[in-house]
């Protein structure tokens, strides 16, 4: 009789051939057979074990979406654009000092440092940068070293895996600032039902971030070095709200490339993707865009509530002035939610396209309802099969 695959084995047929890795860390430091090398996941050594947690938590292998959201959230909440919704706000940090370290609002850090101060949570686990430039989690105790991450480099970072490395008898609540496939990584786990599992018990909060993509990191160092700058050398990066261009960021100024040539060096997973605005996480925070002038946008982040931990932490923040806040234009929910519908759209896509099959959609459930909703919405490829 033929031996069944273990879970590793499935996880790297389906997951790691298929160019559907999303690096997000999630499948490692689990056990010593798998390690994060760049920004690549790399398997050293085989292993057998039927029900792996590293195929079990990996957010592009099967995940019943429909059932992780009855558990972490209310039903009457959810869109199906942008996931569950309680609230929607534009914020920023009241502190100016971190608002100018920030990406653009400082909103995160302060929610982070709130978090902390009112004992929800005893450390965040975020996204930092080794000694070669290469993004990595780390877990940070102190506040006030929590300005010290803040910023984007649009790169992948395993941060899960700090997550996974921590000792199981390290029960303190731990927040985490995760994009859309960490979240979804999370939630797995949250909600994954094996035995004598209880350390994600300890995730008290989870801050996601607006994503579009992430950059595959060689071929990003090179398109920098084209237009002469230095990797290690730059000091920020943003997109600039309806300008079409990455700016890049170093003691020299602003060197603006134009997106098309950043795509090219999009993560292939990305194109898989159908989540945005990190629809599971506790709160999700983005760039602000509506129509007004982007110096005034550039302060201030779009700011999704969804679950009721997430509502305590934002309220608790308006109450104590920790956070600026005000009403958002009722074109910038529109906006958002139209730029979310294009991604599912586009994701659904490229699934069926690699599929050939309506009914194989990789990692998701055909009757789920986001999926179902945008399904079909962009034309089948050749030959697809129904």
């Amino acid at each position: 009789m033929k031996k069944k695959a273990g879970a590793q084995l499935k996880l790297k047929k389906n997951v790691l051939e298929q160019s559907l890795c999303t690096g997000c860390g999630a499948c490692v430091g689990l056990c010593p057979y798998q390690v994060i090398h760049a920004d690549r996941t790399v398997q050293l050594f085989d292993c057998d074990l039927a029900q792996g947690k590293c195929h079990a938590f990996c957010p592009r292998t099967p995940a019943d979406c429909g059932r992780m959201r009855e558990s972490l959230f209310d039903a009457v909440d959810w869109t199906p654009e942008i996931g569950p919704v309680k609230a929607y706000w534009l914020a920023r940090a009241a502190d100016g000092a971190l608002r100018d370290r920030a990406q653009h609002g400082g909103t995160v850090t302060a929610l982070l440092r709130l978090a902390m101060a009112e004992g929800m949570i005893d450390a965040a686990i975020v996204s930092g940068e080794n000694a070669a430039q290469e993004r990595e989690g780390r877990v940070i105790g102190n506040a006030d070293a929590l300005g010290d991450y803040a910023g984007s480099r649009f790169t992948v970072s395993p941060t899960v895996a700090a997550f996974n490395r921590l000792p199981d008898a390290d029960t303190r609540p731990l927040g985490v600032v995760a994009t859309p496939c960490q979240a979804l990584a999370l939630a797995k786990m949250k909600t994954a039902q094996i035995d004598g599992y209880r350390k994600p018990e300890s995730l008290a909060l989870v801050i996601g971030l607006f994503c579009g993509w992430t950059l595959a990191l060689e071929r990003f160092q090179e398109l920098v070095k084209k237009y002469g700058l230095s990797f290690p050398a730059l000091t920020g990066m943003d997109i600039p709200a309806g300008k079409n261009i990455l700016e890049l960021r170093s003691a020299g100024g602003a060197t603006d490339v134009p997106l098309s040539e950043v795509d090219a060096c999009v993560r292939t997973a990305c194109r898989f993707c159908i989540d945005s605005t990190a629809e599971f996480a506790d709160l999700s925070v983005g760039a602000a865009r509506w129509g007004g002038d982007n110096a005034d946008m550039r302060g201030w982040n779009q700011v999704i509530v969804r679950s009721r931990r997430g509502q305590e932490l934002f309220s608790l923040a308006r109450e104590k002035g920790i956070l600026e806040v005000r009403e958002a234009p009722e074109q910038a929910l529109a906006d958002l939610k139209k730029a979310a519908a294009e991604k599912k759209k586009n994701g659904l896509a490229q699934i069926v396209k690699k599929s050939r099959s309506v009914k194989n959609l990789l990692y998701l459930k055909s009757d789920d309802p986001a999926v179902k909703k945008y399904l079909g919405t962009r034309n089948k490829p050749k030959n697809g099969k129904s």
